[in-house]
């Protein structure tokens, strides 16, 4: 994996899926960033502005974005 990868997680402390996808990161032992929607709402119109979504979690690996905990857009766009 290169060290130019870029993985950002916009995520809130009581959803579910957000833990689900940074627990999946960590496992791989992919290194993210973790923004909390929930506390900054700067964070929040970035998130919204990408992904046209309000829910979380989404993820950003390298401009792909995707909704939700999808273990296999996950991989795929890791894979890249």
């Amino acid at each position: 994996m290169e060290d130019s990868m870029s993985v950002l997680v916009y995520s809130t402390q009581s959803c579910p899926y957000c833990v689900m996808v940074k627990n999946y990161l960590k496992q791989k032992g992919v290194p993210f960033t973790d923004y909390d929607v929930g506390r900054d709402p700067r964070r929040a119109e970035e998130m919204v502005r990408k992904s046209g979504q309000m829910g979380v979690p989404v993820v950003d690996i390298n401009g792909k974005i995707i909704v939700g905990f999808n273990k296999t857009e996950i991989d795929r766009a890791l894979s890249r």
